[in-house]
C-alpha cells in the first residue's frame, strides 16, 4: 500500500510538469499562429488530455468491460465541469466568449444528449434490443467529431478577441519549434503521469474492496481527468482562462464522440449499469454551463458559479457512496 501511495504522488509531480509546459507551449503556439487560445485549448490541449480517457475506455471495451469505457466517460465529462470547472473558478472567473455561447456550449449539451439518446435508446423510445451504443451509432459520432474538428478550425482565426487580450500579453514570446516540443513533453508527461496516478489509484481502491462501477465513476474518472484538472488550475494561474474553458469542453466533446465512438467500434457499449442519478448529473453539468453563459452581465463563469458546482459535486460523491 506505502509503494502504491508513493507512485501515486510520482505520478501527480509528473502530471503538474507537464501541465506547466503544455499550457505554455499551447500559448505560444495560438499567439504565434493567429488562433484563440479557447481553440488550442479545445483541440490541442483538450484532445491531448483525453488520451488517459482514450486509452481506458478502448481498453475496456476490448476487453468486454462495458463499465469501464461508459464509466469512465460519464464520471470524467461530470468531474471535468462540476470539479475542474469549479475550482478553477474559485482561483479565476473564467471569460465566456459569443462563440462559446451559441456554438461550443450548445454542441456539447448537444454531444450529450445523443450519448443518451443512444445509449438508452429502448428504456427512452422503446425501441431496439438493448441500451447499447453499437458500432453504427459510434461512427455517427465520429463523424460528428471530425465535422466539429472542421468547423472549429475553420472559424478559429480568431486570435483578436478582447477576451483574451491581456491573456495573450501574458504569453512569453518562444519559437515555434520550442512551443512544439513543449506540448509534446507536457502531453507526454500527462498521459504517463496520468496512467501511473490511475494505476495506483485502482489497486488502492481495488484492495479496499470496491466495486468496478465505483472505481469507474469516481476514481478511474478523476484520475484520468488529471490531466485537465492540473491544466486548468496552472491555466487559471497564469490567468488564460480561455485555455482552460476550451481544455474542458474540447476534452468533453472528445470523450463522447472520439473516445466512445471509436471504442463502440471495438465493441458495442451496453448502458446495463447507469442510472438515471448518473445521466441526470451528465446533463446537469453540460446545461449548468449554458446558465452560466447567459446569466450575469459579466459574461464569466464566476467564483459563485463554481462554489455551485463544487456542491453539486459533492452531492453526486456522496450519493455515490450511500448506494455502494
Amino acid at each position: 500500500m506505502l509503494v502504491d501511495v508513493l507512485v501515486l504522488l510520482g505520478g501527480l509531480a509528473l502530471v503538474i510538469l507537464g501541465a506547466e509546459w503544455l499550457v505554455d507551449g499551447a500559448s505560444s503556439i495560438a499567439r504565434k499562429a493567429g488562433l484563440s487560445e479557447f481553440l488550442i485549448g479545445m483541440t490541442i490541449v483538450g484532445i491531448g488530455t483525453s488520451m488517459p480517457e482514450l486509452v481506458v475506455s478502448l481498453t475496456g471495451a476490448l476487453k468486454g468491460n462495458a463499465d469501464i469505457a461508459i464509466g469512465n466517460v460519464v464520471g470524467s465529462n461530470i468531474f471535468n465541469v462540476l470539479m475542474i470547472l469549479g475550482v478553477t473558478a474559485l482561483i479565476s472567473p473564467i471569460a465566456i466568449t459569443r462563440e462559446n455561447k451559441r456554438r461550443d456550449i450548445p454542441l456539447n449539451i448537444l454531444a450529450t444528449v445523443l450519448l443518451i439518446c443512444f445509449g438508452m435508446q429502448h428504456t427512452l423510445f422503446g425501441v431496439g434490443g438493448s441500451d447499447t451504443i453499437n458500432a453504427l451509432e459510434g461512427g455517427v459520432f465520429l463523424i460528428l467529431f471530425a465535422a466539429y474538428m472542421y468547423l472549429s478550425f475553420k472559424t478559429g482565426n480568431v486570435g483578436d478577441e478582447k477576451e483574451e487580450e491581456s491573456e495573450k500579453e501574458s504569453t512569453k514570446d518562444r519559437s515555434v519549434f520550442v512551443a512544439v516540443l513543449m506540448v509534446i513533453a507536457g502531453l507526454a508527461g500527462l498521459v504517463f503521469g496520468g496512467d501511473v496516478f490511475v494505476d495506483s489509484a485502482c489497486r488502492i481502491a481495488l484492495e479496499a474492496g470496491l466495486s468496478d462501477k465505483f472505481v469507474a465513476i469516481t476514481i478511474l474518472a478523476g484520475g484520468t481527468s488529471m490531466p485537465e484538472l492540473v491544466t486548468c488550475v496552472v491555466a487559471a494561474a497564469k490567468n488564460k482562462g480561455a485555455l482552460a474553458l476550451g481544455n474542458i469542453i474540447g476534452s468533453n466533446i472528445s470523450n463522447i464522440l472520439l473516445i466512445l465512438g471509436a471504442s463502440a467500434l471495438a465493441c458495442p457499449l451496453t448502458f446495463a449499469n447507469m442510472k438515471v442519478v448518473d445521466l441526470g448529473v451528465i446533463t446537469l453539468s453540460s446545461v449548468m454551463l449554458l446558465v452560466s453563459a447567459w446569466t450575469g452581465r459579466d459574461n464569466k463563469i464566476s467564483r459563485w458559479d463554481g462554489a455551485s458546482y463544487l456542491l453539486i459535486f459533492a452531492a453526486y460523491m456522496a450519493y455515490l457512496l450511500l448506494t455502494i
